[in-house]
């Protein structure tokens, strides 16, 4: 059974600002709950004008608030800025307040500039991205031993110098724990440390199944997990028909575009994207934009994921649609739910 959930970057559209962003982020999140989608992931990012998700932590405890059903997480914190107990302490108190329905994705990605990052970690205690597995078997350590998993002298041996260190609230329960990538690396750490995997398959399509074979070859099972668990995050647009979807996704491939000029901001109209003088190298960099993701009716891209799902060997999705107009994206995530048949909870 295909299972199909959100990634939600709660971008800012021109003309708009981060309050709408966020107003649109909950009023989505509300929607998927009824809709039937199985997860709402929320995006890092920092000193964009482009998304207004900068602390995913804080989204969650509000989105869990909002809806009753569906589970919420990160997509993901990016560990290195952070202390893992403060990671762990973070989750650990939304696993309290909303049990057995938090996720915590993770990743490596800096999720803006060098000089971002610089200003995210001052000092010289900062984490090179070298340490990053040490970072991740730290914060899992901190959660077992929290919630007692790791058994009776906790997650760490005796002579570990953060014996004794607990990540409040302990009690029952955990977050349930998801290493995200685009390639190779993530899906190492995540058969590793026996994490479920989610591929960035719109940050890197070009690699096609690789990374997912690689996870599910390497895989040790551990306390949490003990099979692995891989899903893929895709870039869809789905509308009435097929002509409508295309001009919907324009303003969106306009913006990828100019992303990949380095001058993106805020995302562009539809007007805006129809009207642009496209040079000729424009024109190409658009077609392979394009080739980014789904984009079609229903039919068309229900046929399309499931092509994808046997090529990957997944049945697990995990949507990620902008649109400028807010509708157009509420409508999108309807119209697939319905060509999936996801059980609505309305």
């Amino acid at each position: 059974m295909v299972s199909l959930s959100v990634l939600d970057q709660s971008p800012i559209r021109k003309g708009g600002n981060a309050a709408e962003a966020l107003a649109n982020t909950i009023e989505l999140a509300k929607h998927a709950d009824k809709l039937g989608y199985a997860r709402y992931w929320m995006a890092e990012h920092h000193n964009t004008k482009s998304f207004a998700g900068s602390a995913p932590e804080v989204l969650i405890a509000r989105i869990a608030a909002e809806t009753s059903r569906i589970r919420v997480g990160s997509a993901g914190v990016m560990l290195p800025h952070y202390s893992p107990l403060k990671v762990a302490e973070c989750f650990r108190l939304l696993e309290t307040l909303y049990p057995g329905r938090i996720d915590l994705g993770m990743g490596r990605a800096p999720g803006g500039d060098m000089r971002t990052t610089r200003a995210l970690q001052p000092g010289p205690q900062a984490y090179d991205i070298s340490v990053f597995p040490q970072q991740v078997e730290l914060l899992i350590q901190f959660l077992e031993d929290s919630n007692g998993l790791a058994g009776e002298n906790g997650g760490f041996p005796s002579e570990h110098p953060y014996l004794g260190i607990h990540a409040s609230p302990r009690g029952p329960g955990m977050p349930e724990l998801w290493m995200l990538g685009s390639g190779g690396d993530g899906a190492a750490i995540a058969a590793q440390f026996g994490m479920a995997y989610s591929f960035a398959h719109f940050i890197n399509q070009d690699a096609g199944p690789g990374p997912i074979d690689l996870y599910r070859k390497a895989f040790r099972p551990s306390r949490h997990l003990s099979s692995p668990h891989a899903s893929i995050g895709v870039s869809i647009t789905v509308a009435d028909t097929e002509e409508e979807a295309q001009r919907i996704a324009s303003s969106r491939n306009l913006w990828v575009m100019h992303l990949l000029q380095n001058r993106a901001g805020a995302f562009p109209s539809v007007e805006e994207a129809l009207s642009y003088p496209y040079t000729e190298d424009d024109k190409l960099m658009l077609e392979g934009i394009k080739q980014r993701g789904i984009t079609g009716s229903p039919e068309q891209v229900r046929a399309k994921l499931l092509q994808m799902g046997e090529e990957y060997g997944v049945d697990d999705f995990v949507i990620l649609t902008i649109t400028y107009d807010q509708k157009d994206r509420l409508r999108s995530y309807e119209l697939l739910s319905e060509a999936f048949a996801l059980q609505d909870a309305g």
